[in-house]
């Protein structure tokens, strides 16, 4: 019954996820809105919604180890497993400019994180302090309007021109079945965790955490094999970022969590190294090559053959 309740939450969020999405962009683009500010917010959150819903389920449920491991998780997966898969499949070339930009943001963001963490909690003082970083963060990327990059990203936003009913159906329904979705992935969860005998954060940081990251990796794989893999850097960033100030913000700002202790003494400098190792192959070269994709796959495949040890 939890894997029935896992696999079809995961598929509710991959599915609800697609539409909130396809029926925001398709409103905002008839309304106007530009395209940027479309990809920023309407396509950056949207994409992030599952991953914001299972953590503020996991939390009202009193399942910290869930919301907190969710994000943690989905940080880690998304640099070694998800770029690392990429790469892997076609080599990054980095923008020297943008990246230098973002990476500092997503440096600072998780030094941040991890210092609140460190305290044993996350309080609504340090949920208003990511959500103002994060809104920090938005200022900064809106004036980015003029950066050729961005534009170029923008413009491979898919085009949707369907009345605005349409979109605002596919909106409501994509968002009820992406709660639906949250609400089914972490009952499921819980109830592995309980009958195999392991910790909730176990399985927040592995099978919530991959999950919730299905959108980003999807995406990355497509744009990998259309020979623009370079976008799945962006995508990782940008999650990355979103995951730390936005979901944990929101998340902390309506419900404090408290840390569990197996996530700080691991984890949490796993999702640090993570970062390093980021910053560190991108900045080499300015670029991500095979190898160095494979190592990161290599490198995630044995962070969870370690959990799974422990585990057990």
């Amino acid at each position: 019954m939890d894997f029935l309740l896992i696999a079809g939450g995961l598929v509710a969020l991959l599915l609800g996820g697609e539409w909130l999405v396809r029926g925001a962009v398709a409103v905002a683009r008839r309304f106007n809105v530009p395209p940027m500010v479309i990809g920023l917010t309407l396509v950056g959150f949207g994409t992030s919604m599952p991953e914001l819903l299972t953590s503020l389920q996991a939390a009202f449920g009193g399942y910290p180890g869930i919301a907190v491991g969710n994000v943690v998780g989905s940080n880690i997966a998304n640099i070694l497993l998800i770029l690392g898969a990429a790469a892997a499949l076609s080599p990054i070339v980095v923008s020297k400019a943008t990246f230098r930009r973002d990476a500092l943001i997503l440096v600072a963001a998780t030094a941040l994180g991890m210092g609140i963490a460190l305290t044993g909690s996350f309080e609504r003082i340090a949920g208003l302090v990511f959500l103002a970083g994060l809104g920090g963060f938005l200022w900064l990327a809106f004036r980015k309007g003029d950066d050729p990059a961005y534009e170029e990203e923008a413009g491979t936003l898919p085009d949707h021109h369907a009345p605005v009913w349409q979109g605002l159906a596919l909106f409501v329904v994509g968002l009820i079945v992406t709660v639906l979705g949250a609400r089914f992935l972490v009952q499921g969860a819980a109830g592995l965790a309980q009958a195999a005998g392991v910790s909730e954060a176990v399985i927040g940081l592995t099978i919530v955490a991959i999950g919730t990251s299905l959108p980003e990796l999807v995406t990355s794989i497509m744009a990998a094999r259309k020979g623009e893999s370079d976008v799945a850097l962006g995508n990782v960033i940008g999650s990355n970022i979103f995951n730390i100030l936005g979901i944990l913000g929101v998340t902390a700002l309506v419900h404090p969590i408290a840390v569990p202790a197996e996530i700080l003494r691991l984890d949490i400098w796993i999702m640090g190294a993570a970062t390093l190792v980021l910053i560190w192959v991108s900045m080499t070269g300015w670029r991500i090559g095979r190898r160095e994709g494979l190592a990161m796959v290599t490198a995630y495949a044995a962070y969870l053959a370690w959990l799974g040890v422990g585990a057990a």
